[in-house]
C-alpha cells in the first residue's frame, strides 16, 4: 500500500461563497501572464475537487450540506429532515500549496487534505495538473461492534491526479484518477484497494450561470454501493457564486463520496444539497 502511495503521488507530484477578484481570475484576461485562466470558478466541480486552489495566505470556511433522499417525498418533506453537513477551513501557503481540515456528520468523519500546482496549463503545456491527498478518520466506529478495533482501522487514504484543460470561456473539462485505501472496510466484499476514474465539466451558459457535472468509476467495488454522478448549477450573483447540485451520493467527504454513493438515478433516489465557502 504504501509504495502504491508513493508512486500515485509522484504521479500526481456557492452554496459557494468567494469575493469578486475570486470570480475575476476566470473571467477576465490578464495580458502580463503566459499561463491560462484558472478552469473552474470552485474549488470544487460538484463534490469532487476542481484544479482550483486558495491563493496565498487566503482562508476558506467550508460549510457543504446534503439533504436526505428526495423520493421519500413529503413524509421526509422531500429530504429537508434528513441531512448532512461538512464543515471545514482551507489555508493556501502559496498561490501552489493549500491545506484543509473538516469534519462531516455521516460516519462523523474527519479529513485533512493537502493540494498542490504540479504544473499549469499554458502555450506550450496543455492541461493543469494538480495533486490532492487526504487521510480520513472514521470517528463513528464503535469497539461495540469490532471489538478489537484499534486507531488504525479507522483511517483511510485517497490520493488524486486532477487534470484539467480550459478549452475556451465557456467550457472546461476535467479528468480525475483516484486511488482509495482503506484500513477496514464494509461490507467484507468491498475492497481495500480501489482505482477510481472521474470526468467532470463546467459549461458557462451565460456570464453569471454555469452548469457542472462530474461522473466516478470505481473499477475495484464490487458492494452495493454506486458509481457517483453528480451535476450542479452555478450562480454568480453580486460578486458572489452560489453552488447548488443533486448527486446520488449524500456524502461530503472526499473519500465518502468516492466509495459511499448509495442512491440510484434511474430510480429517482438522489439528494439535493450545496457548497458554501467563504473567503478571508
Amino acid at each position: 500500500m504504501t509504495k502504491a502511495l508513493l508512486f500515485l503521488s509522484v504521479f500526481s507530484s456557492g452554496f459557494a461563497f468567494a469575493q469578486e477578484d475570486l470570480l475575476k481570475d476566470i473571467d477576465t484576461i490578464k495580458t502580463d501572464t503566459e499561463f491560462s485562466q484558472p478552469a473552474f470558478k470552485a474549488l470544487q466541480i460538484v463534490t469532487g475537487q476542481s484544479t482550483k486552489l486558495a491563493a496565498k495566505k487566503e482562508w476558506y470556511i467550508i460549510v457543504a450540506h446534503r439533504f436526505g433522499d428526495v423520493s421519500t417525498g413529503f413524509k421526509n418533506f422531500f429530504g429537508l429532515d434528513n441531512a448532512s453537513t461538512k464543515l471545514g477551513v482551507i489555508y493556501g501557503i502559496s498561490d501552489a500549496i493549500s491545506v484543509s481540515l473538516s469534519r462531516e456528520t455521516n460516519m462523523k468523519t474527519f479529513e485533512g487534505a493537502a493540494k498542490y500546482r504540479l504544473i499549469r496549463q499554458n502555450d506550450d503545456f496543455p492541461v493543469d495538473i494538480v495533486g490532492y491527498n487526504v487521510m480520513g478518520v472514521n470517528t463513528d466506529l464503535s469497539k461495540d461492534n469490532y471489538p478489537f478495533l484499534t486507531f488504525n482501522d479507522r483511517l483511510s487514504y485517497l490520493t488524486q491526479a486532477l487534470i484539467s484543460r480550459r478549452f475556451n470561456d465557456k467550457l472546461s473539462l476535467q479528468l480525475t484518477p483516484s486511488y482509495v485505501y482503506k484500513n477496514l472496510y464494509e461490507p467484507k466484499n468491498e475492497d481495500k484497494n480501489q482505482f477510481l476514474a472521474g470526468l467532470g465539466g463546467r459549461y458557462k451558459i451565460s456570464k453569471r450561470v454555469s452548469v457542472n457535472a462530474e461522473y466516478f468509476v470505481n473499477f475495484d467495488n464490487h458492494s452495493f454501493y454506486k458509481n457517483p454522478l453528480s451535476l450542479g448549477v452555478d450562480i454568480e450573483t453580486g460578486g458572489h457564486v452560489f453552488q447548488l447540485l443533486f448527486s446520488n451520493s449524500q456524502i461530503n467527504s472526499d473519500i465518502g463520496y468516492l466509495t459511499n454513493a448509495s442512491g440510484e438515478w434511474g430510480k429517482g433516489h438522489i439528494f439535493f444539497g450545496f457548497n458554501l465557502y467563504r473567503v478571508f
